[in-house]
């Protein structure tokens, strides 16, 4: 950084600065584990020489601090792929259960917010459509921080939701459902061709939460890429021209994600499939009524406390997945 030509190319500084700073943030986090480790074992050694049970409590407290700042870091250090230092982009579509399930896409959409506020991350929501009479058809939003896409990745599936329903008059239990697809933004340039006549760009008026030019002027975008189906939209901007650059954007990276999976199911001699919204497709259960659970179908990782996960209370799930990751790529080396 102290070279004359450092910012000549300021795109390549700013990836150096930030990486800087991910290497200090580690850093500090292990001179800070060491210092608590040998705080806590100078703790006990005073309780037992003074035959003190009155510091347990102290040291619980401290050793459970330890444990999460050490579980922390043991996450980082299970990001190993190419884009897992990336920011992502989660878009959420309600499925089965109709108000029900526009409900729980609001819900899901909240419980990542208060995740990224955790982790000192920002959200730029890039479009949102309201539902009909409760929470989210579907939403689209950007989550900027260190690592954003290596721990979200864990989130892309089928979440089912068990609950009283509190629209229906009857008290009955519901069943519902919600996608979240989750990709990472990508710094450089993606060389993917988009020809223009395999793409339909339509205007219209935005709508939800925004500045002043919502629900003023059509500057909300929606492209439809023809040949795979893909529709990507963008009404976050304040100009039809930044909507549509940000669509397009958005559009190269799914066309990328989809390659991507597309070589990997090739290299893995599995055939994909586009799976519904539905019952029997779901990654994760939240179980409201008659008991309360959450649990990872994958990883089989639970929790009781349904509340504090729905509250952002996530990394036991993300830490679980990254685990098994580790374990499946290991198993499928093996076997080839």
């Amino acid at each position: 950084m102290e070279e004359p030509n450092f910012w000549d190319n300021p795109e390549e500084a700013q990836k150096q600065v930030k990486e800087l700073g991910s290497l200090k943030d580690d850093r500090d986090t292990y001179k800070k584990l060491v210092t608590a480790k040998e705080d806590i074992e100078t703790m006990i050694e005073m309780g037992e020489e003074e035959d003190d049970e009155s510091i347990v409590p102290e040291v619980r407290e401290m050793l459970d601090e330890f444990k999460t700042d050490l579980e922390s870091i043991r996450m980082k250090t299970l990001l190993c792929e190419e884009f897992d230092d990336c920011d992502a982009i989660l878009r959420l579509q309600s499925g089965a259960g109709g108000t029900e399930a526009m409900d729980w896409c609001g819900m899901l959409y909240r419980m990542y917010t208060r995740w990224a506020e955790r982790k000192g991350y920002k959200i730029e929501v890039l479009d949102y459509q309201e539902g009909d009479e409760a929470g989210i058809k579907s939403v689209m939003f950007q989550v900027n921080g260190e690592n954003a896409y290596g721990y979200l990745k864990s989130e892309k599936g089928t979440h089912r939701l068990v609950r009283i329903s509190p629209f229906n008059a009857q008290a009955k239990r519901q069943t519902s459902f919600c996608q979240c697809d989750v990709m990472p933004v990508i710094d450089q340039e993606i060389n993917i061709e988009i020809r223009d006549e395999d793409i339909r760009v339509d205007t219209y008026r935005s709508s939800g939460a925004g500045g002043q030019h919502i629900n003023k002027t059509s500057s909300a975008i929606r492209i439809t890429h023809i040949p795979t189906g893909i529709v990507v939209t963008c009404q976050n901007e304040r100009s039809q021209f930044q909507n549509k650059d940000k669509a397009m954007q958005v559009l190269k990276m799914e066309l990328y994600e989809l390659e991507r999976e597309k070589q990997a199911e090739k290299e893995a001699g599995i055939r994909g499939e586009k799976t519904d919204i539905a019952w029997g497709h779901q990654i994760r259960s939240y179980v409201l009524q008659p008991y309360t659970l959450v649990k990872d179908l994958r990883t089989d990782e639970e929790r009781g406390q349904a509340d504090r996960v729905l509250d952002g209370d996530l990394d036991p799930f993300i830490n679980a997945y990254l685990k098994w990751l580790v374990l499946q790529k290991k198993e499928g080396h093996q076997q080839i």
